[in-house]
């Protein structure tokens, strides 16, 4: 998170400097940096990106490639521009770096890691939670969850709640 604070702070400063190409490449690495905040949160603060870690890189390396040909393409007094598939070359690396790679890479890792979905990897997920919610006292909750999974009592006056009743959780 002290990353992110420090590329966040960068981004206002370049803003305001008028430094857009500095401004550009902060910006690639802001996003890149939350997609890893939120793998590292994933797994309790520990410094571990997996599985995102090739996801990541990819997603770097895609950006930067993008906004180095971006830039060096343009300059403020160009007006001749060389085209290739009938767009200048820094519009079809905006396209093809910044948009369609990209995407392209979250349909095959969300091909790649079809298994995300499944109800193993919910019912995982989810036995986690009850698990961590067992050990505190939730302000909003309406039972109170003892450490065994059991409840302590619930809202309605006559004890009775869709779990005690056999109703489904889903």
């Amino acid at each position: 998170m002290g990353t992110i604070a420090v590329l966040a702070v960068a981004l206002l400063l370049a803003a305001a400097t008028g430094a857009y190409r500095l401004f550009s490449y902060c910006a690639a690495l802001f996003i890149v940096a939350n997609f890893a905040a939120a793998a590292v949160e994933r797994n309790d603060g520990e410094l571990n990106l997996a599985p995102y870690t090739w996801l990541l890189v990819g997603l770097a390396a895609v950006f930067v490639a993008g906004f180095s040909i971006i830039w060096l393409q343009w300059h403020p007094g160009v007006t001749d521009y060389t085209y290739v598939l009938g767009l200048p070359v820094s519009t079809l690396a905006y396209f093809v770096f910044l948009w369609l790679l990209p995407i392209l890479g979250a349909v095959y890792y969300a091909l790649v890691f079809p298994d995300i979905g499944s109800d193993d990897v919910v019912d995982d997920l989810m036995d986690d939670v009850r698990r961590v919610q067992g050990r505190k006292q939730l302000p909003l909750s309406v039972a109170r969850t003892e450490p065994d999974g059991g409840e302590s009592g619930g809202a309605d006056p006559g004890g009775k709640s869709p779990q005690t009743d056999g109703g489904d959780r889903r």
